[in-house]
């Protein structure tokens, strides 16, 4: 073989020698890069000068450039979305929010009597009464919670009795019937809020600072009664005796507005009684009397809340689905005031 034949062949043979090096080193590299997920850039300062040893890696070291590069963006990406994640959902809002006081009572005054009118009987019972003081933090985002009171009834006895001729009910059909556990007692308008005013409070995010503030409610019973038979033309007094007892449920809720994600943070139970002896014999003025309870008994904050049953979120309230029954001594029950809804 020629000299110059031999050179050639020598040239060749340390090219493929380089070349298969240089593949064989980017390999490693690129396996390097897949375990650890950071690297000094001055490692690559080091690593640059072998790589210069030759065209092939020239190019390889400019793939290997595109490949971390390309690495670093998407580890970089990944972590600004997590930033992005964590600085946008907060810590669980159940976790987070405080009931920092919360207080309830029955007024301690009995139930007033007012026989001012020759058509009705009035009276009114004393207040129930909540009051809680919540700390909300700060809210991250774009998030709008509203913290307040909502009320169920679970239970209504309501008898206005007549002598011997029968009895005027108010009912509420679906609650007697035990078709539902609860129906709202919402004002009618705010559902499923108690009210808009003292009740609820509204935090709208983003917000840089706690948020302490106070939500408040009352609940009282103020009806009138016919000294009649409701269905009766005659105005002759026939009441005898009022019966009256219900059950609620009142709840301390905070609610999402994009989400509805419900937060019970208190469960208050209480119940309002009377009983009313009536003399329709007796002149106007001094024909009732209250006989029971004189005081009332007072609300029980419960120690483990209970979850909002679904009839206390929506329509009707209970003033809307209740209806006044006349239940006579003999004969058919008629409807004398039907349900609004």
């Amino acid at each position: 073989m020629r000299a110059e034949e031999v050179n050639n062949h020598n040239q060749n043979k340390e090219g493929r020698r380089q070349s298969s090096a240089a593949t064989v080193a980017f390999g490693r590299s690129v396996r390097m890069i897949r375990s650890l997920r950071t690297v000094q850039i001055h490692h690559l300062r080091s690593w640059e000068s072998r790589w210069r040893q030759s065209a092939a890696g020239d190019f390889l070291l400019n793939c290997f450039i595109d490949l971390w590069t390309l690495l670093w963006i998407v580890l970089l990406r990944n972590a600004m979305g997590c930033i992005q994640s964590i600085r946008c959902k907060p810590k669980s809002f159940r976790d987070s929010v405080i009931v920092l006081e919360v207080n309830t009572c029955i007024d301690s005054s009995p139930t007033s009597i007012d026989e001012s009118n020759s058509v009705v009987l009035r009276y009114r019972t004393p207040h129930f009464r909540a009051h809680a003081q919540v700390l909300v933090p700060p809210v991250p985002c774009q998030e709008t919670w509203t913290i307040g009171w909502i009320q169920a009834c679970n239970h209504m006895e309501f008898y206005n009795t007549y002598g011997n001729k029968g009895m005027s009910s108010w009912e509420l059909p679906n609650l007697r019937d035990g078709k539902i556990q609860a129906i709202s007692d919402s004002d009618g308008v705010n559902y499923p809020w108690y009210g808009n005013t003292t009740e609820t409070c509204t935090v709208v995010g983003p917000t840089k600072r706690d948020s302490k503030f106070t939500v408040s409610m009352n609940d009282n019973f103020y009806p009138s009664v016919t000294w009649s038979v409701p269905v009766s033309d005659s105005n002759v007094p026939q009441l005898s005796s009022i019966h009256r007892d219900q059950s609620f449920t009142t709840w301390l809720v905070a609610i999402n507005q994009a989400t509805a994600e419900t937060v019970v943070l208190q469960t208050i139970r209480w119940r309002m009684r009377l009983y009313i002896k009536v003399d329709p014999d007796k002149p106007l003025g001094q024909r009732a009397v209250l006989n029971e309870p004189v005081i009332q008994e007072q609300p029980q904050i419960l120690g483990k809340n209970e979850p909002i049953l679904a009839n206390a979120m929506v329509k009707p309230n209970a003033n809307d689905a209740q209806v006044l029954m006349w239940r006579p001594k003999n004969g058919d029950s008629v409807v004398v005031i039907p349900p609004k809804y």
